[in-house]
């Protein structure tokens, strides 16, 4: 049996999503994001203190990448993954782990618009700086998507797979604080992806972090 924890929006989003597009069978264990995660009992899942965590068959594993990595060769692994001897393999491991990427950028500005309540703690500075470091990311989406003279529709030459999961919701994320209207070949990637059922199931089903969608560079000029 397979038990994802989970908080919406957050990096386990991007499992949810995938254990969708699967079609496994799983129990979802959601929790606020707050002390739930730093309990003892949370932390025997992920010691850290952070999600998604996940049990199988009486192991459990933490990593988003990881989890990604392994549910791909156990269940679908020239389906969403790319098994090795691919010819996609080593584009599949790049843009797997380009989510991170994203991510770790995206962590930055929720941090500096959502966590931090008070304006003195802000910095300008680090907005701006990460706000730029998002848009980079875009255009490295932006260049593959576009590469090479024929545009391809999803990450991967060979079609649509784990990573266009986990790039695109690190994506869907990030668009709470980076607009994509000067990238185009990646806001159309984006529309079509989640369009999928799979997506739509992973989304929120009431309070996540995020109270809008999109936060405004702070302070405005």
């Amino acid at each position: 049996m397979i038990t994802l924890h989970h908080c919406p929006q957050t990096r386990s989003m991007r499992t949810l999503w995938l254990l969708h597009e699967l079609g496994v069978e799983f129990q979802l264990r959601s929790y606020p994001f707050d002390r739930t995660l730093r309990e003892p009992e949370f932390l025997s899942l992920s010691p850290a203190g952070r999600v998604p965590a996940l049990e199988i068959d009486g192991e459990r594993m933490f990593e988003t990448g990881a989890i990604t990595e392994y549910l791909c060769e156990r269940f679908s692994p020239d389906g969403l993954g790319r098994s090795p001897g691919s010819p996609d393999r080593m584009s599949w491991l790049v843009w797997l782990h380009f989510a991170e990427t994203v991510s770790q950028h995206t962590a930055a500005l929720t941090q500096q618009h959502v966590a931090l309540y008070e304006d003195d703690m802000r910095s300008p500075i680090v907005m701006k700086l990460e706000a730029a470091r998002v848009a980079k990311c875009y255009a490295a989406i932006e260049a593959r998507l576009q590469t090479p003279i024929e545009s391809r529709d999803h990450l991967l030459t060979s079609g649509f797979s784990a990573v266009d999961i986990s790039v695109g919701q690190a994506v869907y994320m990030a668009r709470h604080f980076v607009a994509l209207d000067d990238f185009p070949a990646t806001a159309a990637w984006y529309d079509r992806i989640t369009a999928r059922s799979g997506f739509e199931a992973a989304l929120p089903d009431g309070d996540g972090i995020y109270d809008r969608a999109f936060y405004a560079p702070w302070p405005v000029d």
